[in-house]
């Protein structure tokens, strides 16, 4: 309770630090299970709305920012330790990001407007407002699904942080195993083809929230191209120079992460794992 609340509150000043807030609680939950999961996320809501109310001096925020930060991972987790798959984790929360970007658009069909006002405001007073506003104008229609992109990134880090906590204390190696297994279903496959064409072809709202909820479906099959690539590297004879080379490529390379997505559809049917060896050791490291 202690760690979840407080790095809830030191998230406020370094952002990062709420992914391992929401791992605590991922962690209970998937060893002791939902009740005692929501235990910690009740008490712990509670003691952030006090140290909220005592530093801030508003636990309504503080309250407010850990249930939102809370609530998705303890879902989720649910999820995983019933389910046990953690494919169905990462569909079940960009589903939950599918289901925020379509509830927003009915709420509000000018989303767009909203986000353009807010990146007109946070320029800087002396910025050259005429050379970005095109930018802004462009990105204010895709904002919504960007944010809820990061947003699920964020929740499926924290999970998989908790899950490796779990496996590293009761099961050792079973995380990766886990991880390096991630795949779908082609049916969810010729589903997220099937948007992103009607997406492509239609215009106006509708391909708008369509393109939105793509920017969802890269992160899903971000994640399992990941998987994939790491399979196929780790089985290589200069594994331990492969692998970590991958990961540094993507961290400076982020357009990479496109060919690992669409590595990741591809593998629904070309099973590029089948012939890797998925225990190489060193892939492991």
């Amino acid at each position: 309770m202690i760690v979840a609340s407080s790095l809830a509150l030191l998230s406020l000043i370094i952002p990062p630090v709420s992914v391992l807030s929401s791992a605590s609680v991922a962690l209970v939950t998937l060893r002791r299970g939902a009740l005692e999961g929501l235990t910690i996320l009740a008490s712990s809501s509670v003691a952030a709305g006090l140290l909220g109310f005592f530093l801030l001096g508003n636990y309504q925020f503080a309250l407010l920012y850990v249930l939102v930060l809370w609530l998705p991972v303890w879902l989720i987790s649910i999820v995983l330790r019933e389910g046990r798959y953690l494919s169905l984790a990462v569909e079940i929360a960009v589903l939950i990001g599918v289901v925020t970007v379509v509830g927003l658009y009915l709420y509000n069909p000018e989303t767009s407007t909203m986000w353009k006002d807010i990146l007109s405001q946070m320029l800087p007073a002396k910025a050259p407002v005429e050379d970005i506003q095109h930018t802004i104008d462009v990105m204010s229609h895709y904002m919504t699904g960007i944010v809820a992109a990061g947003s699920v990134f964020s929740l499926l880090f924290g999970l998989f942080i908790g899950r490796w906590w779990q496996a590293t204390l009761y099961n050792p190696g079973g995380f990766r195993q886990e991880y390096l297994a991630l795949d779908t279903q082609p049916r969810l496959a010729l589903g997220s083809i099937a948007i992103v064409a009607t997406a492509w072809l239609s215009s106006g709202l509708l391909s708008e929230v369509l393109w939105n909820i793509s920017i969802l479906l890269f992160v899903l099959y971000t994640f399992i191209g990941t998987a994939v690539l790491h399979t196929v590297f780790a089985a290589t004879k200069q594994a331990r120079f492969t692998v970590p080379m991958f990961y540094i490529t993507l961290f400076l390379i982020p357009h990479a992460m496109l060919l690992v997505a669409l590595t990741g559809l591809g593998d629904t049917w070309l099973n590029l794992r089948k012939n890797s060896n998925q225990h190489t050791p060193d892939g492991g490291k």
